[in-house]
């Protein structure tokens, strides 16, 4: 094959890498510190692509801003609503849930991400149908010999990147991890140490809905369209990550959701006239990992409660 096609193949791997790594870092969060699953996760997803695109939308079109400030505001209306929809979908529905069989939460928030995604198709203006993603970055393509790549790609990649190694020090390096990290360790203990562990939960929530809903705005720039259950594949494909990287732990997803895009790379690389089934084998791939590693390839480290 081709060096300058085998390195676009190798882009693309790794832009939907750090999209599955945003996506699973949410489900990680959301386990770590309630031992919950929370399903609606990948319609957040949606509704940060939706969120950004109306608010870019809107600015453009009312104050006819630059690109650039349209794509603030789209990023910035993605990420707030985001974090509210986490935080609302935490407080309202997983919380007084806490106490209660796993199976109901997951339900109840499976529930809730149906109502969220069919709230968009029936809410946008003829939803059901794929809309196009203005293009809100500089344009201009990096060139070598056969590979090529957009300027806006690569922002966009950069970002993902940015995005996914500040919340790594996030939690590894401030306070509010810390407090993060003792929640997940052992709640009551971490209540009897002074911090208060609704707002700890609720900010956790936020914070993985953000950066779904930030995915989200990338999966627009990048394809330049949405659609209403764009987030149904991408919530079991981020769940997937998640599960055979180590729920629970921050490195884990990180690493699962690279490995999943890589396995479809590797797919649609080695067997072009199979790439159709990138998704097929690739899932394949995660359920023969989980039979080999079943508490992931980074387990959560916890201590025994006593």
């Amino acid at each position: 094959m081709d060096v300058g096609i085998l390195a676009q193949q190798l882009f693309n791997g790794l832009m939907l890498g750090v999209i599955y790594a945003m996506i699973a870092v949410g489900f990680s969060l959301f386990f770590g510190v309630l031992d919950v699953i929370k399903f609606s996760h990948g319609d957040v997803v949606t509704v940060g692509a939706f969120s950004s695109l109306g608010a870019a939308g809107l600015a453009g079109g009312l104050v006819a801003l630059p690109p650039v400030l349209a794509l603030a505001s789209g990023i910035a209306a993605a990420v707030t609503i985001g974090a509210l929809a986490g935080a609302i979908i935490g407080r309202v529905l997983v919380l007084p849930l806490r106490h209660a069989p796993g199976v109901n939460v997951l339900l109840a928030t499976l529930m809730a991400g149906t109502v969220l995604r069919e709230a968009i198709r029936l809410g946008v203006p003829n939803g059901g149908n794929p809309k196009p993603f203005p293009a809100l970055l500089p344009g201009g393509v990096i060139k070598a010999g056969s590979f090529s790549v957009g300027i806006d790609s690569v922002m966009i990649l950069a970002a993902g990147l940015l995005l996914v190694l500040g919340t790594h020090l996030l939690i590894t390096r401030t306070r509010f991890g810390l407090a993060i990290r003792a929640v997940a360790q052992d709640g009551e203990v971490a209540r009897l140490s002074g911090i208060d562990f609704q707002t700890v939960v609720l900010g956790t929530f936020a914070l993985g809905s953000a950066l779904a809903a930030f995915a989200g705005c990338m999966l627009g720039l990048y394809y330049r369209e949405i659609n209403f259950n764009m987030g149904v594949l991408l919530g079991i494909i981020g769940f997937a990550s998640a599960v055979v990287g180590g729920l629970g732990s921050m490195l884990g997803p990180i690493i699962g959701g690279f490995l999943f895009a890589g396995v479809q790379t590797l797919v649609v690389v080695a067997l072009p006239v199979s790439s159709a089934y990138k998704d097929v084998i690739a899932f394949a791939a995660i359920i023969v990992l989980i039979a080999i590693f079943p508490t992931g390839l980074i387990a959560e480290r916890r201590s025994e409660r006593v």
